[in-house]
């Protein structure tokens, strides 16, 4: 990391962030690491190492320990990432972190000027406050429409959504048809704990976004996103006006 990045990191204040690390923890991190490493290598023999298989990369900590071990090991897995154009400087920061760490260019996906254009024009630039429906509207315009284009003649995409999450997220398995994308689902980290996505952070000095040290352990839109009390859930500070049971942005859930 170079200097001018490294001085916009604040000192360290979550301690989630920087768990134990333990002989048992190390053990489990690295069990959990080689076997989904095991898994995406399985995943492209299977489905295609010609840019069939792709990443979708939102550089939350999961998300980072599987672009380090895609990058690192150099799997011919495609990486993309969705910029809707609300994101946390941080983010941005992160993004030319990992580009600089990994000698690599991320291929960025953007709305539709125009749809964002008319969505803010019809109902105000922070409509997503005032009902789950534009909120969600928001969400398919600035990520949905996106991730569509950024699946298009793939045969399966990569996240690092883990089970413990959400509550909208216990049901998903570790490989999984989906349906309103119409290909194969992959969540290599589904069985992973918060400590243990943590513990390979900190053993491999992977970059990671200096929010997640000021409490914020899930990060998306600026507006959308807080810093969380401890006790809360990980997911508290996502759309934290709604309910938990509506707290995805489509990204993640079937449209049936």
């Amino acid at each position: 990391m170079n200097a001018a990045v490294s001085l916009l990191r604040p000192a360290a204040t979550n301690p989630a962030t920087r768990p134990e690390l333990t002989e048992a923890l190390r053990a489990a991190v690295a069990d959990k690491a080689a076997a989904a490493l095991e898994f995406l290598r399985a995943a492209v023999t299977e489905l295609g190492a010609n840019g069939e298989l792709t990443f979708a990369n939102s550089f939350g900590a999961e998300d980072m320990v599987l672009t380090d071990l895609i990058l690192r090991e150099k799997l011919p897995i495609e990486i993309f990432s969705l910029d809707t154009g609300r994101l946390p400087a941080e983010t941005y920061t992160l993004i030319g972190e990992v580009e600089q760490r990994y000698a690599t260019k991320l291929k960025v996906f953007f709305p539709d000027s125009s749809a964002v254009e008319q969505y803010v024009r019809t109902h105000g630039i922070n409509a997503f406050y005032d009902s789950v429906e534009l909120r969600k509207a928001c969400c398919g315009v600035r990520k949905m429409e996106p991730l569509r284009r950024a699946l298009a003649g793939k045969k399966a995409w990569i996240t690092g959504l883990r089970a413990a999450q959400s509550v909208t997220r216990t049901g998903m398995a570790l490989r999984e048809f989906d349906e309103g994308n119409g290909l194969e689902k992959l969540n290599p980290l589904l069985d992973w704990s918060e400590a243990e996505v943590w513990a390979y952070i900190r053993l491999h000095e992977v970059p990671y976004n200096a929010l997640h040290d000021q409490f914020y352990p899930s990060i998306g839109c600026a507006p959308c996103t807080r810093a969380i009390a401890v006790g809360e859930d990980v997911r508290a500070g996502r759309w934290w006006w709604e309910d938990p049971t509506t707290k995805e942005c489509g990204l993640h859930v079937s449209e049936r």
